[in-house]
């Protein structure tokens, strides 16, 4: 058996993982993933391909990598390069009921006794967001989704984490009234876990969005709690202070334009002082990638730029300010914003969603020039992912990844937090091998 705290290397695992801009934070910051676990394929792929990065990085061969993002050799070819367990440490499955014993098991055998010090994760938020509510109506109260988190606390059971984190969209503070919530501090409670939350906005700790997540945080003693929480609010003061002074445009300039259903692969100039600072952009010889648009209609692009030219003059266009040759919607009592400009003149973004996948309408790029929605490489930064982050499937699945992920400047600031709270531990006595070890 062996206890990896006593030899430096923090460990965690990753449920309901997405494309893994939660784990990021923590691969980031030198934690080792011993499992993620997902549903979807091609946020699999993406998984397998960023343990991949962070394995050829480690062992000086980052140009293999580049290789791949250029396309100079094959996903196998580069896959050849790591060791089986770096790279199949991300178990493709819909976790439920009927299999979680077997996700636990599989976990404890292929890890050889290795403690695991962190959960982290957070179940699909649809039935919990305000726009899952409103879109789905009554039907939101029997959707299956609402429970997930019961398989969550039932890993947390059996793996006994000195810490967890679990986030959601912050609609699950009021979802059910409430009551999923209370069940989910309750269950903390009784597995014997000091457990708090607090409503975070992602834009108060260095991403120029507004991303409000609720993240409840479990811990086996008090002082681990106090010291993440403070370590927290000192991370916020800090990147407060740090970015205060960039805007929206920061993140989007040194791209080369675009016309609708357009693609680009050479950045158009140097990066910005943002995209050097937050590590958005600081590898030099990373390829840019996904810088790719989606075509349009003509009367789409005649709507966009009357948005851009309304948003120039500090005005939202609401959709019945249109001309009635393009209003082709039904609706116009609700959503009447849903041709929305990104904030480039601004410091923080509109929150980033999901729906991105099925069009761009709420994501429109603020140069009246391209007139455009925004790539899938701008997406990708609003969000705060690495320009070397490369995902897997089709333009569409990446935005669903891109779209319903934690930002991982973000995540870095948990996992910061985190690593500080287990570094404030003195004589804490975790158990026998049978309690604390699997």
């Amino acid at each position: 058996m062996v206890n990896t705290r006593k030899k430096g290397k923090l460990t965690f695992i990753d449920l309901f993982a997405g494309a893994g801009g939660l784990s990021e934070g923590f691969l980031s910051n030198g934690f080792s993933p011993l499992a993620h676990i997902e549903m979807n394929p091609d946020a699999c792929a993406t998984l397998k391909t960023r343990a991949a990065y962070y394995s050829l990085k480690a062992n000086g061969h980052i140009s293999s990598y580049n290789d791949y993002l250029s396309g100079k050799i094959t996903r196998e070819q580069m896959y050849q390069q790591i060791p089986f367990e770096e790279l199949n440490n991300t178990v493709c499955c819909c976790m439920g009921k009927d299999n979680e014993q077997t996700l636990i098991s599989h976990i404890k055998k292929t890890n050889g006794g290795i403690s695991i010090d962190v959960v982290i994760g957070g179940p699909p938020c649809q039935a919990y967001s305000l726009v899952g509510r409103a879109r789905q109506g009554e039907s939101v109260v029997n959707d299956p989704r609402n429970f997930l988190y019961e398989i969550y606390f039932d890993f947390i059971k059996a793996l006994k984490p000195k810490i967890f984190v679990f986030e959601n969209v912050s609609g699950l503070r009021t979802a059910g009234g409430g009551k999923y919530l209370k069940d989910i501090m309750s269950k903390a409670k009784e597995l014997g876990y000091h457990v708090t939350f607090k409503t975070l906005n992602s834009h108060d700790y260095g991403v120029l969005q507004n991303r409000n997540r609720v993240i409840i945080l479990g811990s086996k003693n008090s002082t681990n709690e106090k010291a993440f929480w403070s370590s927290m609010e000192t991370i916020s003061m800090q990147r407060k202070n740090e970015f205060k002074t960039f805007i929206v445009n920061d993140l989007l300039l040194d791209l080369p334009s675009l016309k609708p259903g357009g693609s680009a692969n050479e950045y158009k100039t140097v990066p910005s002082e943002y995209l050097l600072k937050s590590g958005i952009r600081n590898d030099m010889s990373t390829p840019l990638t996904f810088h790719l648009t989606r075509s349009i209609r003509p009367d789409d692009r005649h709507i966009y730029r009357i948005a851009i030219r309304k948003w120039l003059k500090g005005k939202r266009l609401l959709y019945t300010d249109l001309p009635d040759k393009y209003q082709h919607h039904k609706n116009k009592t609700s959503f009447l914003d849903r041709f929305k400009v990104v904030e480039g003149n601004l410091n923080a973004s509109h929150t980033m969603v999901a729906h991105i996948a099925k069009d761009g309408h709420y994501f429109i790029h603020p140069d009246l020039k391209q007139a455009r929605s925004l790539s899938v490489r701008e997406a990708a930064r609003i969000q705060s992912f690495p320009d070397n982050y490369y995902f897997e499937g089709s333009r569409t699945a990446i935005f669903t990844q891109i779209g319903n992920a934690v930002p991982p400047i973000l995540s870095d600031a948990i996992a910061k937090s985190v690593k500080f709270a287990l570094s404030e531990e003195k004589d804490i006595d975790y158990g026998t091998n049978s309690e604390r070890i699997l």
